[in-house]
């Protein structure tokens, strides 16, 4: 794969990032000075958070300048650059106050507050029912991997948790994507495009691969509640600060779980690697599922691959490499030339 598509694929996965649950991008907002009239234009917005996402997140993303209208109206105090020429935009004052970026689209022109209100309802629907399906995914997954659950319902659990985390997935890419613009081939193609790099997208397929599997392996619950523990916690903490109960019961375990995200995905990506050879093991017993290995295995190669996941799962393999190779060099020479050909296969 080409630079070009590498980065076209990280510019995508910048766009997919999800900024609004993120505080640093509403500290790395409030230092941008701009007029209220600019903080309203997507190409703005879409610039910075592309900045932020380079800084923050992949410092391997290019990001191209803004053009020659936007770059005279709007500059942040770490990027901004000297000129001379001027404009007929307008500038910026000393005393220009900071727009700070809440998540709840309170930016206007001053002319009217109604649609920003409406937006701000509609936000919060969205954030309260993925906070319900994720809460309700994290207690069904508990109950379903606790050891004195019966097995008739520990194994109804254990589809309702990936049921739940796929209907999640999809309501968050509907919400971010919308759905194809014509339900036509390349219509449906421009769409998958910009959503299959997305960490809701790899999940939503993760939790098709078992929902629809005869096999129970509680082992591959562990990515779900990784991620429905991390949208309820995040959650709690912007809503729920301010009561008594979630200082005295929640707070703690919430302020954790913020603090170690990363944790919480190296975490996902060790099981979700483990369960790739697990499902291989499994070929040798009678419930053997060979499309359903063959269709992991090539979700694992999009996690390697997509930006949202690539940084952690790269660093398992990296440390699987260092460990395998020198061992298969001294006792098993032979399996060179299958190992060259699926390596070939991964990285293409």
């Amino acid at each position: 794969m080409g630079g070009e598509d590498w980065q076209k694929l990280k510019s995508i996965a910048a766009s997919a990032y999800d900024y609004e649950n993120d505080p640093r991008w509403a500290d790395y907002w409030s230092n941008i000075l701009i007029p209220p009239h600019m903080a309203s234009r997507n190409d703005v917005v879409h610039h910075f958070k592309h900045k932020f996402y380079q800084r923050y997140i992949d410092p391997g993303l290019v990001v191209e300048p803004m053009t020659a209208s936007s770059s005279s109206q709007s500059a942040r105090p770490s990027d901004v650059q000297p000129s001379s020429s001027s404009s007929s935009s307008s500038t910026i004052s000393s005393n220009q106050p900071r727009q700070r970026n809440t998540g709840q689209a309170n930016r206007t022109s001053g002319t009217s507050t109604a649609p920003a209100s409406n937006l701000t309802s509609l936000r919060w629907d969205r954030q309260t029912i993925q906070f319900s399906v994720n809460a309700w995914v994290f207690v069904v997954a508990v109950l379903s991997i606790f050891p004195l659950t019966p097995l008739n319902l520990s194994n109804r659990a254990y589809r309702l948790s990936f049921l739940g985390t796929g209907c999640s997935s999809l309501y968050s890419l509907y919400s971010l994507y919308g759905k194809p613009r014509a339900w036509n081939m390349q219509a449906v193609q421009v769409w998958l495009q910009s959503v299959i790099v997305t960490k809701d997208f790899i999940y939503f397929i993760y939790c098709l691969t078992f929902v629809t599997s005869h096999l129970y392996l509680k082992f591959a619950l562990i990515p779900v509640l990784c991620r429905a523990l991390e949208h309820v916690a995040k959650f709690l903490r912007r809503n729920f600060s301010r009561s008594s109960l979630y200082r005295k019961y929640l707070e703690e375990t919430c302020v954790w779980v913020e603090s170690n995200v990363t944790t919480l995905n190296i975490l996902s990506s060790h099981s979700e690697i483990g369960l790739g050879f697990l499902l291989v093991v499994s070929l040798l017993s009678w419930q053997r599922n060979i499309i359903q290995t063959f269709m992991y295995w090539q979700i694992l190669k999009l996690m390697y691959h997509a930006p949202a996941t690539a940084g952690c799962h790269q660093s398992v393999w990296s440390k699987i490499g260092t460990l395998v190779n020198p061992l298969l060099q001294r006792y098993a020479p032979f399996m060179n030339t299958p190992i060259s050909t699926i390596q070939r296969w991964w990285f293409r």
